[in-house]
């Protein structure tokens, strides 16, 4: 009988872990099975044993302190008192009750406990920084890679304590070794002996936790500036010794005391470690502040200030920034653009929203398909350095013409190509001209597509079988489909029946068991967001938030993905919501869209933290120079690496406590609507420098003002990738900031005029971003502007173009005639433009292509009721077909 409590306390474990997990072993196996597919299995099982070893550790250790104390309590007799085992209703099952009540909270505390996996690896694979702190003289390594983990065990190990003195104590309560009456609290020898030592043992732990505050000063935000400041220092530190030193004896005292009677001195002992807490911990360094530090701050807080600009600007990569002066001269000439013809040929009159929108007009072909986002790169188009604007065509399933399961999960799997565009071309009728366009995708340069399939991107996918009985479908082609069946690697094998009934299970369908479609030899993709994919494989990186698509020498489709490792462990460090205070751009990953294959190569292999994630992942990461060539020709600065840093560096350009203290010279990220403006990539020619290059850009501005003080630039293109440069205006003259220019558009008599006029006749008045182009030591301003119905779906098209050059402002129909107006002449990139927006002699097949484009805009001008550009959209029309019939003729 002895037994039987134990048996049921067991199966009962057993029954609630099996309803509790099933389906996480169900996951678990899913996820074997993809890793395995993806040739990632030895990071798959890395993470997995260290979770189990980690989970296991935690609830033994647990379950070895918990269980064998409330055994002790519950063995105690109360002596002469009446309480004995026959009258406790609950006797029998006391082993039974204690044991699964145990168990329960050693398997919670053990699934807590796994989550601390990535802290205990990086924990035991720390890699130097090789730069210390400046209070303690330790190694960054210390706070980034030990310090998490120590603090963790210590928080875990006091938490247990805490849990095992409280229930020990209820249970001696239970059985009347704590009473409690009138006359007072009576604790007998046993339950005395049992808690003292628990509660000694508590306030030994606690001295622990007081140690790890010592360098929790490092981050303390109550100060000037984050981080330890002087009443830290001076008042905190040595009260936090104190408090280390009264909580060691006060542990000591308590644990004597349990086996001697006697409670003052332990009393004594704790109620000072309470008084010093107050006191010292609070009181003292408020005073400190108040009446030392604040009449004389900057004089007392100057080294904690140093201290925070010296490692904020270490943890944003800021200590790397070259400083060039720009004069923003006002004698650029037309000879000046001439030189700098590729820069102007490549200026961004496209933006995103806009050009996205009429994408999807022009180029969605089917409302099945749908263009996502647009992203800038570069490309050598036919010789020449070109900036493009590329869209990706994915499906969209909540479009399909039917949702039934079959055309969900076996024929419609797949997006289908690309378009592709320079940023600063348009046609006649405002609309965007295409390097690569329509399906199959038509290319009129270099670039072509031979792998069009888009089985893995951005948009929101389910998981799909491939090589199936059933044929897929590829892409429309008139009043018929063309089918194909899929031919790459991608995608887990179903192989058996029991597999088959695994993914049944898993995704909750019967059909996929029923299906007499998937055989053996076919494949299931699932995780097929790129987002979710890497994130899969690296949860500890942080990744960009615009995934970009570059087209290979082969023609084959694939995704780049920045990725970021940071931590909010730096002392002394700014941190930043959602964060931390450190950040690298150590990770590029790279997506095959047609069969997912993933890579990750290391884009900064000085990062101590990408350096520790290696050596705990042999062969997860690798060097950058393996990476494809005609991949790593299109790394980009990231954008949202480049915004954190741009924002920082508006406080942090500022070196001297002095300066920094006072905010002299406090910059501002120009300001759009309320929102922070937007960094832009553009092809341009450095200031010194012989050719041009990829650069992502961004002004700055004085805080609350309009004007400009410097602009921030960061390179991309090989061997400078990665390189920041801020090029500061003088002081001494007024340089105009985007608003100031935003302002002297809404004042300018004509431009106002015609902006209302258009307004009034039923469009939409779109204005582009405003973008700041440095041209040799001068600066153009250029702002495109966009007409559209304001009926919904509406085709933006690019109809005026604003220039500006110091005092001087036009508008006009093209870049071209706009800077032809701005400086009184025809430079020789107005007369290169010209040439190459003449339409080359098309095919006849370009011809078709060409007719379906402008019969779609006709049919959309139409429902807008844009009556008078319908009609010359038609004529259009009219001309082509006339050309097509001439050329049929001929041939």
């Amino acid at each position: 009988m002895g037994r039987s409590p134990i048996r049921v306390a067991v199966l009962l474990v057993l029954f609630v872990l099996f309803l509790l997990f099933s389906g996480d072993l169900l996951s678990l196996y899913m996820d074997a099975l993809w890793f395995k597919e993806i040739q990632y299995y030895p990071v798959f099982l890395k993470t997995l044993t260290t979770k189990l070893l980690m989970g296991l550790a935690h609830g033994l250790v647990f379950f070895v302190i918990l269980y064998p104390n409330l055994s002790l309590a519950q063995r105690y007799q109360p002596g002469l008192r009446l309480f004995q085992e026959q009258q406790d209703p609950l006797g029998p099952f006391w082993k039974a009750i204690l044991l699964g009540g145990s168990l329960l909270l050693a398997l919670i505390i053990g699934f807590q406990g796994s989550t601390q996996w990535k802290d205990y690896l990086l924990f035991t694979h720390s890699v130097p920084f090789g730069m210390e702190d400046p209070l303690f003289k330790k190694d960054l390594d210390f706070y980034v890679f030990r310090f998490p983990f120590i603090t963790h065990l210590q928080g875990w190990f006091s938490s247990t304590l805490m849990m095992t003195l409280l229930l020990c104590g209820l249970l001696y309560f239970y059985r009347q070794g704590i009473r409690i009456d009138p006359s007072g609290i009576f604790v007998d020898r046993v339950p005395r002996r049992h808690l003292g030592i628990l509660g000694g043992v508590y306030l030994l732990a606690l001295s622990w936790s007081y140690y790890l505050d010592l360098y929790r000063l490092l981050y303390s935000t109550r100060g000037v500036v984050f981080g330890a400041v002087y009443a830290d220092v001076n008042a905190r530190l040595p009260v936090l010794w104190i408090l280390l030193f009264l909580a060691l004896v006060a542990g000591l005292l308590v644990i004597i005391a349990a086996f001697r009677r006697g409670w003052l001195l332990p009393g004594l002992a704790v109620g000072s470690l309470v008084v010093v807490h107050i006191v010292g911990g609070t009181i003292f360094p408020e005073l400190l502040h108040r009446f030392q530090v604040a009449p004389n701050e900057i004089m007392m807080e100057r080294p904690y200030i140093q201290h925070n600009i010296q490692a904020t600007r270490f943890a944003y990569r800021l200590h790397r920034i070259d400083f060039q002066e720009f004069p923003a001269s006002d004698d650029l000439t037309p000879a000046d653009l001439a030189k700098n013809e590729l820069t102007l040929k490549n200026i961004r009159l496209w933006d995103h929203r806009p050009l996205l929108a009429t994408y999807q007009q022009l180029q969605q072909i089917r409302t099945y398909y749908n263009f996502v986002d647009v992203d800038n790169d570069r490309y050598v188009i036919n010789g020449e350095y070109r900036q493009i604007m590329l869209s990706p065509r994915e499906l969209s399933y909540r479009n399909l013409p039917s949702r039934i399961w079959i055309n969900e999960h076996l024929t419609y799997t797949h997006g289908y190509g690309v378009t592709l565009g320079p940023v600063s071309r348009i046609s006649k009728e405002g609309l965007p001209e295409f390097f690569i366009k329509d399906i199959p995708p038509v290319a009129t340069t270099n670039i072509k597509v031979t792998r069009p399939e888009i089985y893995y991107g951005e948009a929101p996918n389910d998981y799909v079988f491939v090589k199936t009985k059933a044929l897929e479908f590829d892409y429309p082609s008139g009043a018929e489909n063309v089918y194909t069946t899929y031919e790459g690697k991608g995608g887990v094998p179903v192989s058996s029946f029991l597999r088959k009934l695994a993914f049944s299970t898993y995704f909750g369908s019967l059909k996929v068991v029923l299906s007499n479609d998937i055989v053996p030899e076919s494949r299931i993709m699932y995780f097929r967001n790129i987002e979710q994919r890497v994130k899969k494989v690296t949860p500890f990186i942080t990744y960009d938030q615009d995934p970009y698509m570059v087209i290979t020498h082969e023609g084959r489709l694939v995704w780049i993905f920045d990725g970021y490792t940071t931590t909010d462990k730096i002392p002394y460090s700014q941190p930043l919501t959602g964060l931390g205070n450190y950040i690298r751009n150590s990770v590029k990953a790279t997506v095959d869209a047609y069969d997912g294959t993933l890579n990750f190569y290391t884009g900064d292999p000085e990062d101590p933290i990408i350096r520790a994630y290696s050596a705990i992942f042999p062969g997860l990461f690798q060097p950058l120079d393996q990476m494809p060539s005609d991949l790593r020709d299109h790394l980009r600065y990231p954008q949202d690496f480049f915004k954190v840093q741009a924002h920082i560096y508006s406080t942090y350009h500022m070196e001297d406590p002095q300066i920094f203290y006072n905010k002299e010279d406090l910059w501002n990220i120009p300001q759009k609507e309320n929102r922070d403006m937007e960094p832009y990539y553009t092809i341009m020619k450095l200031p010194g420098e012989k050719k041009e290059e990829f650069i992502l850009l961004v002004p700055l501005t004085p805080s609350k003002r309009d004007n400009l003080s410097a602009w921030l630039a960061a390179r991309s293109d090989s061997p400078n990738y990665g390189k920041l440069i801020v090029y500061i205006f003088p002081k001494q003259k007024l340089i105009f900031g985007p608003r100031q220019i935003e302002n002297r558009i809404d004042q300018d008599a004509y431009i106002s005029q015609q902006l209302t006029l258009w307004s009034q006749r039923g469009s939409q008045v779109i204005r582009g971003s405003l973008l700041v182009i440095p041209v040799e030591d001068s600066l153009l301003y250029i702002a495109p502007l966009y007409l559209a119905s304001a009926a919904q779906g509406s085709l933006p098209e690019l109809r005026r173009v604003i220039t500006a050059y110091g005092n001087r402002l036009v508008m006009e129909e093209n870049l071209e005639a706009s800077l032809n107006s701005l400086f009184g002449g025809r430079p020789l990139v107005a007369r290169a433009e010209s040439e190459v927006a003449k339409p080359p002699t098309q095919s006849i097949d370009q011809l078709i292509s060409s007719a379906q484009d402008v019969y779609r805009r006709s049919q959309n001008l139409l429902k807008e009721g844009r009556w008078a550009e319908y009609g010359e959209s038609i004529q259009k029309f009219e001309e082509i077909l006339k050309e097509l019939a001439k050329r049929v003729k001929k041939e």
